[in-house]
């Protein structure tokens, strides 16, 4: 493979022939779970695209409802996945989930591949191996991993992101990666680095050009302007080591004239919940989806589920973490030994 670069994200240990944007290079490790390779034109290509494909899952079309964000396809009856998306870059994992492939055009650059790859890619790559993952970003609370989760534009990063600016360190952004141990579920980091909007930017910084874009040149998708908060500058810390979970928040609908509240959830709407803010189960076969609705219950057997109702208006952005810390410390007093 020549000259590699070892990285830790998402609790998997990479492997890279080329060095990985946005991930800090670690030292050998005794044991390598995925091995990157970056092939502009891979010699195999021709080859691989003559195999039999089918189409595995499509992903949600753009806001004009033209193409599909990216489309998925199993190759060769499962011997690998293929992970297209709309502006050509590609991605291809093996059976095993031990080999990843990266491409794409000309005008991609490294940043703008390891884009996807630290994001949705990994987490395909993941919930292939049978890791659950929720949809959402996580935040460290006195030794405990606090998650927030929620739907499309529910605020989950930009809340983690406020959460970072009162000097809590922040675990993970938009994946959340657990892994079962004993009698806990464990939080594993991701990358150093929260993505939000330029509206988000504004809200917390007062300019929507406060932060630097993730992909300073991006020709191939030039109305893509999500900018990076990097957690590893001054003023602002990383959660590198796993933490144990000790609550998970919904974000729900903000409300012009309340809020910001948090309400318990119980009962079938706790498993409803967590169903609907899963990451990736769109791509589980049905032996994979069984094995995840007993993680699930077994999540939420040792677990609360809180609901939050955020007060519209980035000015309530400091409250709404004041009410997140304040349930969870009393959450932590009525269980002391969680």
């Amino acid at each position: 493979m020549g000259v590699s670069w070892f990285y830790t994200a998402f609790g998997l240990r990479l492997r890279s022939d080329r060095p990985i944007p946005g991930l800090a290079p670690q030292p050998e490790p005794a044991a390598v779970d995925v091995v990157v390779r970056w092939e502009a034109s891979p010699a195999w290509w021709a080859r691989f695209l003559e195999m039999p494909q089918e189409l595995w899952h499509t992903g949600f079309p753009d806001e004009a409802g033209g193409e599909p964000g990216y489309k998925m396809w199993q190759v060769a009856g499962g011997e690998y996945f293929r992970l297209r998306y709309r502006d050509g870059c590609q991605f291809v994992i093996d059976r095993e989930c031990m080999r990843l492939w990266v491409s794409g055009p000309e005008a991609a650059t490294p940043e703008h591949l390891a884009t996807y790859l630290l994001g949705p890619v990994l987490g395909i790559l993941l919930r292939l191996r049978g890791v659950p993952c929720l949809h959402g970003s996580a935040v460290a609370v006195g030794g405990r991993a606090l998650a927030l989760l929620g739907g499309q534009g529910a605020g989950k990063s930009t809340t983690a992101a406020a959460f970072a600016r009162l000097g809590f360190p922040v675990l993970t952004d938009d994946i959340t990666v657990l892994r079962e141990e004993a009698d806990a579920f464990w939080v594993l980091p991701g990358d150093p680095n929260v993505c939000l909007w330029p509206k988000s930017v504004e809200y917390l910084y007062g300019s929507p050009t406060a932060l630097p874009l993730i992909i300073s040149h991006n020709v191939l998708m030039p109305e893509w302007d999500k900018r990076w908060l990097n957690l590893t500058v001054p003023g602002y810390r990383f959660q590198s080591q796993p933490l144990p979970l000790g609550a998970i928040y919904i974000l729900g609908d903000r409300q012009d004239d309340a809020g910001p509240r948090v309400e318990e959830v119980s009962g079938a709407d706790r498993l409803m919940l967590l169903i609907a803010n899963n990451y990736g189960s769109a791509i589980l076969d049905k032996e994979r989806r069984a094995r995840e609705f007993e993680a699930l219950g077994r999540l939420l057997d040792r677990t609360p589920v809180r609901r939050i109702i955020p007060r519209a208006g980035p000015a309530y952005l400091p409250q709404l973490c004041e009410a997140i810390l304040a349930d969870f410390a009393a959450l932590r007093s009525a269980n002391p030994s969680d």
